[in-house]
């Protein structure tokens, strides 16, 4: 059996997943997969721990020096130990940046359908949102490119999100130096959610927004985690690349008060993550792809009005269940008559309460149940 095929009992782990509904319904909503992490990180974790004291936490230089040789291997980005700034998470990132770059009534740029904490980050800090959405064909998700390129005029920033939640979509080059060209027309900052950037399909490769120019590095944020590719989220640790040193400035001091240091065990998982569960994540990814694909061949066989387009990355997918006709929305009818949670559709704009998020990241057989809820209900 497949170390990712195995259930496990989350029950009594204080599990934001599992608890937030009754023990009869099936979560499947938030961004968390259900797999253990890699026997590295927890050999990593078991030694720390075998020091009793767990004060204030620091990255190690063997972190920083880590990070920076991954950036060199994976996407020839060259950068320096300086220019990484350590977060408890990614969505406290691109919220400093957003305090510390721009001044009430400043619009700030996203790309709907979109997850809602950078939905609604611009609206913490007084901010405008604009909304460029992005638009389903039949070669997957695409940019409206005159939308995007009308309201980024307007725009002091662009929060990207990429490999994009909810879609999966992953970027290609091409799209990437079209919008880093359109940041640099209209003299926007680039704030680049890239957490999911481990977790391409198909043999994808990540191209970070910030390595594409000069320019583009002197205007991005580029924040970063281990956490969703190894699993590790609730270890609280992300970072942010900035290679512009004004800006990191800037970047830095806006933490103060609002965002304290990292957590100690975190910073110990990031670096066995990063420094010895490649093989683990290889075994992850060609889990994830077939879970992807065998969800797509059985919404096209059980849900033909159902609209999926096959995610590229991540772990997520975004259904469309509008020819459903499902009342009050779909989130709710599946929760009510099929006992299984998505994350609901509102969440992710205005327009797309017809919609709910699949998590799709657990073993395939709580995916298959997850499917068979969704049909009973419909049945039902």
């Amino acid at each position: 059996m497949n170390r990712f095929d195995i259930v496990q009992n989350r029950d009594g782990t204080g599990s934001s997943k599992w608890s937030r509904y009754p023990a009869d319904v099936l979560p499947m909503w938030v961004a968390d997969m259900d797999f253990p992490v890699a026997p590295e990180i927890l050999a990593a974790l078991g030694k720390r721990l075998e020091h009793p004291v767990l004060g204030y936490g620091v990255a190690r230089d063997e972190l920083r020096e880590q990070i920076v040789a991954d950036m060199a291997k994976h996407y020839g980005w060259a950068i320096k130990q300086d220019d990484i700034v350590f977060l408890p998470g990614v969505e406290p990132g691109f919220n400093m940046a957003l305090k510390a770059m721009f001044a009430s009534d400043d619009s700030v740029l996203v790309q709907t359908p979109v997850y809602r904490p950078i939905l609604n980050a611009p609206g913490h800090w007084g901010l405008v949102r604009q909304e460029a959405p992005l638009i389903p064909s039949a070669s997957g998700w695409v940019m409206d490119r005159e939308t995007f390129s009308d309201r980024l005029a307007f725009s002091k920033a662009l929060l990207f999100c990429n490999p994009h939640n909810p879609t999966g979509k992953v970027f290609t080059r091409d799209e990437l130096v079209w919008i880093a060209e359109q940041c640099h027309r209209h003299d926007a900052i680039i704030i680049s959610d890239e957490i999911h950037c481990e977790l391409l399909l198909d043999g994808r490769n990540h191209v970070p927004i910030a390595t594409l120019s000069p320019d583009a590095e002197q205007r991005t944020i580029t924040l970063m985690a281990a956490s969703k590719t190894y699993n590790i989220a609730g270890l609280k640790t992300a970072f942010a690349i900035i290679q512009n040193p004004k800006i990191r400035e800037r970047f830095a001091a806006s933490r103060l008060g609002m965002v304290d240091s990292v957590n100690i065990l975190g910073l110990e998982a990031t670096l066995a993550a990063f420094r010895g569960a490649e093989a683990w994540k290889t075994e992850l990814l060609a889990y994830l792809q077939s879970n992807r694909d065998f969800l797509m061949k059985e919404i096209a066989r059980r849900f033909p009005t159902i609209r999926c387009l096959a995610p590229e990355g991540t772990f997520l997918a975004w259904l469309d269940c509008s020819k459903l006709g499902l009342t009050p929305d779909p989130q709710s009818f599946f929760l009510d008559r099929g006992k299984v949670a998505f994350s609901a559709g509102s969440e992710f704009g205005t327009d797309y309460k017809d919609f709910v998020r699949l998590n799709f990241g657990c073993p395939r057989s709580l995916l298959e149940e997850g499917l068979q809820r969704m049909q009973t209900a419909l049945l039902d």
